[in-house]
């Protein structure tokens, strides 16, 4: 299969990196360091391996680059709306358009933009930065959930999942509202915390106060998740979930690094979107409603 990597960053930069170091064709679209990345290849540390690409395919627009079988997203989604103008010239029939973004909603409002399309999403579980030009640092884990959104073809999927565990990356495909709100139990929690307390996740675990408030933000997604009728899920994933984050390095997700490199968070995804599904079943969330206002008054505060 022929794969398209839209948005060369920390996570684009390690998924599309592991398939083509593995010899799956991979075309990368690249913005700011293009050019370096044609000279020098696109570097990868890993806590599991670190490797080199010599000779990236790297494009600077996707006029340039061939139709795909599968595309992969990895684009802030505060930059969706580029997608209307990007995805078009690599899509085939039954192109796969696989999500690998944070939030809630990303599918249906992509599907609503390009009706005809297969739609997955892509949920990554990865500790993950790109700090400089084709240098992508991976700290710890790297396995990524599928949710079918809209695939009619399986064996689209399959195969797919098949390249990326090929590739050394552990990939399995779950329920696709169950994988986008197990990732939500994390992501909102963490997210925005660490940019409201200006800190890293490991402090948020290993102080006891600010560890309660995290279990309870925590708990406020399991349960609106169970509201919204996702299956699988239930108060034992929180344990899951702070003994993950115990077990990482310490991070700064990618919400705190946009907020420290003065870049627009993904508030509505992360937090608006999905505090209003949870609304319309008659769920209220209301420590995370504050954490969303707390991040749209720094936002504000950023931008005067």
């Amino acid at each position: 299969m022929i794969y398209g990597i839209i948005g060369t960053g920390a996570i684009g930069g390690f998924y599309g990196g592991k398939l083509a170091n593995a010899g799956k064709d991979v075309h990368f679209l690249l913005h700011s360091d293009y050019e370096y990345v044609c000279q020098h290849g696109l570097q990868v540390d890993s806590f599991d391996g670190d490797f080199h690409l010599d000779n990236v395919n790297a494009y600077k627009n996707t006029q340039d680059m061939p139709k795909c079988d599968v595309v992969m997203v990895s684009l802030k989604s505060t930059n969706n709306r580029l997608l209307k103008t990007m995805l078009p010239p690599l899509l085939k029939p039954h192109t796969l358009v696989l999500l690998i973004q944070n939030g809630i909603g990303l599918e249906q409002d992509l599907q609503n933009e390009f009706p005809d399309i297969y739609i997955a999403a892509g949920l990554a579980f990865i500790c993950s930065t790109k700090t400089e030009p084709g240098h992508v640092q991976n700290q710890s884990y790297g396995n990524i959930n599928i949710g079918n959104y809209s695939c009619k073809d399986q064996s689209i999927i399959d195969l797919m999942v098949a390249d990326l565990n090929s590739a050394g990356v552990k990939a399995k495909e779950v329920e696709y509202n169950e994988a986008r709100w197990k990732k939500a139990v994390w992501n909102m929690p963490f997210n925005g915390m660490t940019v409201a307390l200006n800190t890293q996740t490991d402090k948020l675990i290993a102080d006891e106060n600010s560890a309660a408030l995290m279990r309870d933000l925590i708990m406020e997604v399991i349960d609106a998740a169970r509201h919204l009728g996702v299956k699988n899920i239930d108060s034992s994933f929180a344990d899951v979930i702070i003994n993950m984050t115990r077990d990482m390095e310490p991070y700064s997700p990618s919400m705190k690094l946009d907020y420290d490199f003065h870049r627009p968070m993904e508030i509505y995804y992360l937090y608006s979107r999905p505090i209003e599904e949870a609304r319309k079943v008659g769920f209220r969330m209301p420590k995370l409603e504050m954490l969303e206002a707390e991040l749209k008054f720094l936002e504000r505060k950023e931008s005067k």
